[in-house]
């Protein structure tokens, strides 16, 4: 989603760019300022990409400021020009509210630069993870296959065995269980920072070509202003924490909620977004985030404090009347009494 926070390049930026795509520059620092992405400093190539990268990248470096970085390398693409190098630098020793404005304008930035021409991106918290030894470690971990989640083996296993078999009721049900699509680092990030109480807010959606779960935005976010996050022409999987009050006490409540605006969206991604659904649920409660209730709309409209409450505190009615018994029909006449007579057992007399 475009602009999630508002933010958006200056006039200055923007001119910055223009450079960047004729190769005048190869590093470029980001900040925010006055709520406007801004360029903080650029330097020109030297040398090549690898004799220019700790050289000029080191020295951006803030311990206790988030910043992007924009590096770019030596390789081009026909489409988009040179190819580009995305940093995003966010100290752990930041404070937490800057490190959650440049973690939802994130999308934002590497929209208004050009998607197509961002090749790869780096995420760093401490220096070590931005230099070029970092850089060079984080592509040897991309390369190396992911680890199998249990329920990726079970699946890889189920197509083993279902090869050359028999269709049945058994194996149509255990394929359609769900299906667990690998989800990003930042994804993953930002549900454990909601568990924390980092985020209030936080949306996710399944890249269908890439066939990954990904960050949509990472922010703070008012009730009234809920259901103007909740797309309508697309599915989308949200965790929100619902602050309110219940009897006198004060609740702090984490819905998952699970968006799909109807037949607007395409066979696949219904599908898809209903499989994928109970595998991601599993990984959000072992990153120890306690889902409350779990809910499905098709309009985000629905979200409102009214709706929230009913949800998760139904009200019981405790003045109902019992069931009464019908009347039987009138005029039926007394009951009749009915003796239960002794039987007489074989040769007694009477």
């Amino acid at each position: 989603m475009s602009h999630q926070t508002g933010i958006k390049a200056n006039d200055a930026l923007k001119k910055v760019f223009a450079k960047c795509r004729d190769g005048k520059i190869r590093v470029l620092k980001v900040s925010i300022e006055n709520e406007e992405l801004v360029p903080a400093s650029s330097s020109k190539p030297v040398g090549k990409w690898q004799d220019d990268y700790d050289k000029m990248v080191k020295p951006l470096i803030v311990e206790n400021q988030p910043a992007y970085i924009l590096y770019r390398l030596d390789s081009k693409s026909p489409d988009s020009g040179y190819d580009w190098l995305f940093i995003s630098w966010s100290p752990d020793i930041a404070p937490i509210r800057q490190k959650m404005l440049y973690a939802s304008t994130k999308a934002t930035l590497k929209q208004e630069f050009g998607t197509a021409s961002i090749k790869e991106e780096l995420h760093g918290t401490v220096p070590e993870d931005i230099t070029l030894e970092g850089y060079r470690r984080h592509k040897r971990n991309d390369a190396a296959p992911a680890p199998l989640t249990t329920a990726e083996e079970e699946l890889a296993e189920l197509k083993k065995t279902t090869i050359n078999t028999d269709y049945s009721v058994e194996t149509r049900h255990q394929t359609l269980s769900g299906v667990a699509f690998p989800v990003t680092d930042e994804a993953e990030q930002a549900i454990t920072d909601l568990g924390k109480g980092l985020h209030e807010y936080v949306q996710l959606k399944i890249d269908l070509e890439e066939e990954k779960i990904h960050l949509v935005m990472a922010c703070e976010v008012s009730l009234d202003k809920l259901p103007t996050k909740v797309p309508s022409d697309a599915a989308r999987y949200h965790l929100y924490n619902f602050k309110h009050t219940h009897e006198g006490d004060y609740i702090e409540s984490i819905v998952f909620i699970y968006s799909m605006p109807g037949y607007s969206c395409s066979i696949k991604e219904r599908m898809l977004y209903s499989s994928c659904k109970a595998p991601l649920l599993d990984l959000i409660q072992s990153l120890g985030v306690n889902i409350t209730k779990k809910l499905e709309i098709d309009d985000g409209k629905e979200l409102n404090e009214d709706f929230l409450q009913e949800e998760l505190h139904p009200k019981v009615n405790l003045h109902r009347p019992k069931f009464a018994k019908p009347k039987g029909p009138p005029h039926r006449g007394a009951k009749r009494i009915t003796k239960v007579q002794d039987v007489e057992a074989p040769g007694e007399e009477v």
